[in-house]
C-alpha cells in the first residue's frame, strides 16, 4: 500500500523512474526462468475487474487474467468480503488438513456443481497450491488403486513442471508416458480434421489398447484437457470426448480430466466435460477455484480411495483465505449463469474474429470455446500464396478453417474450408467430411478422408509481434500453441459487452498493424522454436 500511495502522489517523470528502477531490479535478481515478465514489462499497483494500473500510470485491459486463475476478475467485491470474513474471525488461516467451517462450507460448493455421476460418490483430496501438484496426486491416486504404472496421455498436453506432470505433457524432455494424438482440425495429425480426423484418433487409441504387440500395456490411467490450452486452444469434439470415456470405461482405465485452466464456467459450461456430458472418474482442479488465491484439489470416485493416510499430504494445502475465496467464487458463477454467458459472449467474439480474419492470410485458425479464444498466426512461403496475395496484408486468400466450438451443438467443430494457394484442396464441412458419396472407378482411387488443405507454417515471430502491439494499444494476451504462434484471450467471465468491444478492437488493430510490418521487415518463420514455460 505504501508503494502504491507514494506512487499516486509522485509525478509522472517519478513514477516513470520507479517503474523502470523496479523492471531492472527485477532482471537483475530474479531467475531466468520468469516468462510472464518478459513480454510484459509492466509492474502493475492497482486492479479492479477487466483492468490493470501499472506504476508508470498506464492502464490495460487485462486478457491474461493470472493464467485463467481470475473467473471474476481482479479484486471482485465478493471475493475481497470472503476474505475479509476470515481475516476478521480470527479464524486461523492455515490449518494443514484439519477440518474448519471454511473448509466445509468450500466443499459443499464445490460439490454442488461437479457432474451429477461423480457427485454423488465423490471424495476431495487437497493439494499444494500449485495446479501441478494436484496432477501429481491424480497420477499417483490412480497407480495406487490400479496397481498400474503407465499412463496415457496427448500430443499437445500441458499438465504441468513437476517431474510426473511434465512427464505427461507435451514438451516432455523424456519419453515415461505413452503420447497419443488429439484430435484438431487445422494441425490434424492426419491431414484430415473435422470428425473424419477424431474418428482416426480414437481407432489409433483403441488399437493401441488392444493389440497386444503395440508395446503399451493396460495403463493405470489417461488424464486429457477437454480443451487444450497451452496446446493452441484446441477443444476436444464432443463425440470424440465420449468414445473417450467408453474405451477407458470398457477397460477399467481410470479416466482424469485436468480442468485446471477449463473449469469454474471458462469455457461456457462450468466444467468443460460438461459440455459432452462426460463423467471422469478423477478431476483435477486448480486456477479460478481459489478465487485469485493458490489452491489445488482432485475429486475422484470413491471406489478409487485406496490411498493410506499420508499418501500424497502438502504443509499449504490448508489455505483458509483461498478456501474462502473460491467458496465466493463457486457460488457467484453459479448463481449469476457466468458459464451461460461466456457461451454466448465468447460466440460472439469468435464470430467476429472469423470475420475479420478472412481478410489476413496470416491469421491461419480462429477457435475456441466460450471465454478461451486462440488466434493461430501463420506465415505463408511464397510458393503457396495465389499470384499478387500478401503474405500478411489484408485481403489474403487464407481465412480461419472454421470457428471450432462455437455455434456447434455437436462439439465436432469446424466449418466450410476456405481454399488457400496452390496445393491446397478445399474440403467439405467438417460435419460431413468423409460421408461425401464415392465418385471413383476403383478400390485404388477412393478416399474414404478427404485431404484437408496444408496448414502454413506457423509465425511466432508474428505472434509475438502482436502482443507487442497488443501491449502498446493497452491490451495484454497470451501466447500458446505448438509453436508459441497462437494469441490466446483469457478474460474474466464478468468482462461486459462494451469492454468485449474494446478487447476486439484493440486486437484487431494490433494483428493490422503487427501483420503490415511482418510482411515488410519481419523474418522467416521458425520451424521449431524453444518451448515457452507457463504457469501451472
Amino acid at each position: 500500500m505504501a508503494v502504491t500511495e507514494s506512487m499516486a502522489g509522485a509525478t509522472s517523470g517519478e513514477t516513470r523512474a520507479a517503474h523502470e528502477g523496479i523492471l531492472r531490479r527485477q532482471s537483475a535478481r530474479e531467475s531466468s526462468a520468469r516468462t510472464y515478465a518478459r513480454a510484459l514489462p509492466i509492474v502493475p499497483v492497482r486492479a479492479r475487474g477487466l483492468t490493470i494500473e501499472g506504476a508508470d500510470g498506464r492502464r490495460y485491459l487485462d486478457c491474461l487474467s493470472g493464467a485463467g486463475t481470475l473467473a471474476l476478475g481482479h479484486n471482485h467485491p465478493v471475493v475481497l468480503e470472503a476474505i475479509r470474513g476470515v481475516l476478521d474471525s480470527g479464524a486461523p488461516l492455515s490449518v494443514l488438513d484439519l477440518a474448519t467451517p471454511v473448509k466445509d462450507a468450500f466443499v459443499t460448493e464445490l460439490f454442488r456443481t461437479l457432474p451429477p455421476g461423480l457427485a454423488d460418490r465423490a471424495r476431495v483430496q487437497f493439494c499444494g497450491p500449485a495446479g501441478t501438484d494436484a496432477v501429481e496426486a491424480a497420477l499417483k491416486l490412480v497407480r495406487t488403486a490400479t496397481g498400474r504404472t503407465g499412463v496415457l496421455a496427448f500430443a499437445g498436453a500441458y499438465h504441468g513442471m513437476t517431474a510426473g506432470a511434465l512427464a505427461a505433457s507435451g514438451g516432455a524432455p523424456d519419453v515415461q508416458v505413452a503420447r497419443l494424438p488429439y484430435p484438431q482440425d487445422y494441425r490434424c495429425p492426419f491431414g484430415v480434421g473435422g470428425p473424419s480426423g477424431a474418428e482416426l484418433a480414437a481407432r489409433w487409441t483403441e488399437s493401441l489398447l488392444d493389440d497386444p504387440k503395440s508395446g503399451v500395456p493396460l495403463p493405470a490411467g489417461m488424464i486429457l484437457e477437454p480443451v487444450q490450452g497451452e496446446g493452441g486452444v484446441i477443444p476436444a469434439p464432443d463425440d470424440w470426448l465420449r468414445r473417450m470415456r467408453r474405451l477407458t470405461a470398457d477397460r477399467s482405465i481410470p479416466l482424469i480430466a485436468d480442468e485446471i485452466q477449463t473449469g469454474v464456467g471458462r469455457t461456457g459450461a462450468f466444467w468443460a466435460v460438461d459440455h459432452s456430458g462426460v463423467t471422469p472418474d478423477v478431476m483435477v482442479l486448480s486456477k479460478a477455484i481459489g478465487g485469485s488465491l493458490p489452491l489445488a484439489v482432485i475429486v475422484y470416485r470413491d471406489d478409487l480411495d485406496t490411498w493410506q493416510p499420508g499418501a500424497h499430504a502438502g504443509t499449504f494445502r490448508g489455505n483458509q483465505l483461498a478456501m474462502a475465496a473460491g467458496t465466493a467464487t463457486l457460488a457467484y458463477v453459479r448463481e449469476n449463469a457466468l458459464a451461460e454467458r461466456a457461451a454466448a459472449l465468447g460466440n460472439r467474439m469468435l464470430t467476429r474474429l472469423a470475420d475479420f480474419g478472412r481478410a489476413y492470410a496470416c491469421v491461419g485458425d480462429v477457435r475456441g470455446r466460450g471465454l478461451m479464444i486462440g488466434i493461430e498466426l501463420v506465415s505463408p512461403e511464397p510458393e503457396q500464396r495465389e499470384p499478387g496475395a500478401p503474405a500478411c496484408g489484408a485481403g489474403g486468400p487464407v481465412g480461419p478453417s472454421g470457428v471450432r466450438g462455437a455455434g456447434d451443438p455437436t462439439g465436432a467443430g469446424g466449418g466450410p474450408d476456405v481454399p488457400g494457394g496452390p496445393g491446397t484442396a478445399a474440403v467439405p464441412d467438417a460435419r460431413t467430411a468423409g460421408t461425401a458419396p464415392d465418385t471413383s472407378t476403383g478400390p485404388a482411387a477412393r478416399t474414404p478422408y478427404p485431404p484437408a488443405r496444408t496448414p502454413y507454417l506457423p509465425a511466432p515471430g508474428l505472434a509475438a509481434a502482436v502482443q507487442r502491439e497488443c501491449l502498446r494499444r493497452g491490451l495484454i494476451v497470451e501466447l500458446g500453441g505448438r509453436h508459441t504462434s497462437v494469441v490466446r484471450l483469457l478474460p474474466p467471465l464478468t468482462i461486459s459487452d462494451e469492454q468485449a468491444e474494446a478487447v476486439l478492437d484493440r486486437l484487431t488493430d494490433a494483428i493490422t498493424a503487427a501483420a503490415r510490418d511482418h510482411e515488410t521487415h519481419g523474418p522467416h518463420p521458425q520451424r521449431h522454436p524453444g518451448p515457452a514455460r507457463r504457469a501451472r
